[in-house]
């Protein structure tokens, strides 16, 4: 478990680096940032927003059970600690926005420069937010139209940042479960793609930097669990004895 924690701890404080910078800076989200970075950005969170996440989580988990070479039934276990982790974080991170009812840095953003009230706000429907959303700014012809549809699709409650929970969690099973391995590789592109999910959802107006700070710590201590609990049922997260030999041979130039 020492070693499990090592490694969670480790990805957690990488991951803590954007929010920390964020705070450290005294950086406060305006719109009107470059069209062309947040759009890359905004595809970014599409990653995680659904229906596309479902979809991401589907290619992660395959390619860790890949990178892996479990036998069938202790793969077919690992995929559903998995999975079971990313959904757990979901229904916890809608529970605490709940309980907490933070509002969105652009609904904040609308209450100043577009007289929203956010108690009456976040007393309407989904639905009903959503046209609240369009029917004030359709005018700002500031804003590119994608932002529009996507402050009006998502209006909820900031705290925490259920995208950041998901990459988040996604990059610390790999690099929990794949570090034995020495995938690298993978553990350093799943880790840049969730850096930049929740870079995206601080320029883009969806959250404050202490929801993505939260959602780490949230996925620091699932994926801990759920790392102890795939090398406790799964198998050995180490190197088979057949690849050690090989990768002994590589460094050893033979």
């Amino acid at each position: 478990m020492l070693q499990i924690l090592r490694r969670t701890t480790a990805g957690m404080l990488l991951l803590m680096i954007i929010p920390l910078v964020v705070w450290a800076t005294g950086w406060r989200w305006q719109p009107g940032e470059s069209d062309a970075l947040l759009r890359v950005l905004f595809w970014m969170t599409e990653t995680v927003t659904r229906p596309w996440g479902t979809l991401t989580s589907l290619l992660l988990s395959l390619w860790v059970l890949w990178c892996l070479r479990f036998r069938l039934k202790p793969a077919l276990l690992l995929l559903l600690i998995m999975n079971a982790t990313i959904l757990t974080g979901q229904y916890t991170k809608s529970y605490i926005k709940d309980q907490v009812q933070e509002p969105r840095p652009y609904v904040v953003w609308l209450e100043h420069n577009h007289g929203l009230d956010d108690r009456e706000f976040y007393s309407m429907t989904r639905k009903a937010r959503g046209q609240r959303v369009d029917q004030l700014l359709a005018s700002d012809q500031m804003l590119p139209g994608w932002l529009k549809r996507h402050w009006a699709f998502e209006t909820g409650f900031a705290f925490p940042s259920g995208h950041t929970l998901f990459a988040a969690s996604w990059a610390l099973l790999a690099l929990s479960l794949l570090w034995p391995r020495r995938r690298y590789v993978t553990i350093a592109v799943v880790g840049v793609w969730a850096g930049a999910v929740m870079a995206s959802r601080l320029l883009l107006g969806m959250h404050w930097p202490g929801d993505l700070a939260v959602a780490v710590v949230l996925s620091w201590l699932l994926v801990s669990f759920a790392t102890w609990l795939a090398q406790r049922f799964c198998g050995p997260l180490t190197l088979p004895p057949a690849e050690r030999k090989e990768v002994a041979q590589r460094e050893n130039g033979l």
